[in-house]
């Protein structure tokens, strides 16, 4: 777990006019809801390598494969040696970006709105087919062989959410369920997974009777041959959400930024991307005050908004479920019995 960067005076926008909800170090005086660039090219940044990551919803280093045909493409188009750094959160992600060790990358969609507040992220771009962003659901996913119906069947059950600032895992539920018969923490009491992938898996060895993910990493899944269709049923899906944006820290030098967006665009993806991404062939312009504000509702509506008190529970959280893991993996491994005589 990396420490959050503290403000400071030095580095805040000088005489910002208007800020919104974004941090201290951050100035949005066009009211585009994103970080301005700094207004002294002095503070610009024009790195000789640039570093990006994509969001840790899976394992990091499945991305970094898939992902390889792309980098490959963003080095010979922008000029500039590229690096994929696997992260192993979203804290971790969003600290990288703030601390000016990740020059862009992939959020996955409610982590973006604390990318941007807190880390001055620029989203630009998203993954789509032909000309259409797509998106994906919140889905409620159930064993094919459970006797659950609909989400009320679920009434003091074991259901999973992912992980507190999971749009489609934690927070849409507790705004969509309600309507549907099923109330977070009254009905039942969340189970945090820590992960889509961990929540799916749990169903279907049946740890959890219904769990709450995002349609697109299901069907990744699926499509990798990770769950079977056969196994599991879908109870309810949401209205579209956007998927993972794609953003670029807010002080690269703007013909940098301009130039990166471009080589986003200009690249169409090899068959092994669309596989994994469900079709998608290419990446598409996005505006975060537009296509992201079904997700910032929902992200109000359901008390988490993308302020920093929200996002240090995460990280708190986030820490201990990691140290969790590290003393589970240095737990010794069990002795057999010994044979009686």
């Amino acid at each position: 777990m990396l420490a959050f960067v503290p403000w400071s005076p030095a580095a805040a926008q000088d005489a910002c006019s208007h800020r919104g909800q974004l941090d201290t170090l951050y100035c949005d005086a066009d009211n585009d809801l994103v970080a301005d660039a700094p207004k002294d090219p002095k503070r610009w940044r024009d790195p000789s390598t640039l570093v990006w990551a994509y969001t840790p919803v899976e394992d990091p280093a499945v991305y970094a494969n898939i992902f390889k045909p792309f980098t490959d493409h963003l080095e010979k188009c922008v000029g500039k040696r590229t690096v994929y750094y696997p992260v192993q959160s979203n804290s971790a992600e969003i600290e990288a970006m703030r601390s000016g060790r990740l020059h862009f990358a992939g959020f996955s969609t409610g982590p973006t709105g604390f990318a941007v507040n807190l880390a001055g992220a620029v989203p630009f771009a998203a993954k789509g087919l032909g000309t259409e962003v797509r998106g994906y659901n919140l889905a409620a996913v159930v064993k094919a062989s459970s006797p659950y119906q609909k989400l009320a069947d679920l009434k003091g059950k074991k259901v999973a959410h992912t992980s507190p600032s999971s749009n489609s895992g934690n927070l849409a539920p507790r705004v969509l369920f309600p309507d549907q018969g099923l109330k977070t923490d009254e009905d039942y009491k969340p189970l945090m997974s820590g992960g889509h992938d961990k929540s799916l898996l749990g169903v279907v060895s049946g740890d959890y009777d219904m769990a709450a993910v995002a349609s697109d990493v299901m069907e990744r899944m699926i499509t990798r041959g990770t769950i079977k269709q056969a196994d599991i049923r879908v109870l309810y899906r949401s209205p579209v959400f956007p998927t993972s944006s794609f953003a670029y820290a807010h002080d690269l030098k703007p013909e940098l930024a301009e130039k990166l967006k471009g080589c986003f665009f200009s690249f169409r993806f090899t068959p092994e991307m669309q596989k994994e991404f469900n079709g998608d062939d290419r990446f598409l312009p996005i505006s975060y005050a537009k296509d992201w504000a079904v997700v910032r509702e929902v992200a109000e509506k359901s008390g988490t908004p993308y302020n920093k008190a929200a996002y240090d529970a995460e990280s708190k959280r986030e820490a201990a479920e990691a140290a969790k893991k590290a003393a589970e993996a240095a737990k010794p491994a069990e002795q057999p019995a010994a044979p009686k005589p």
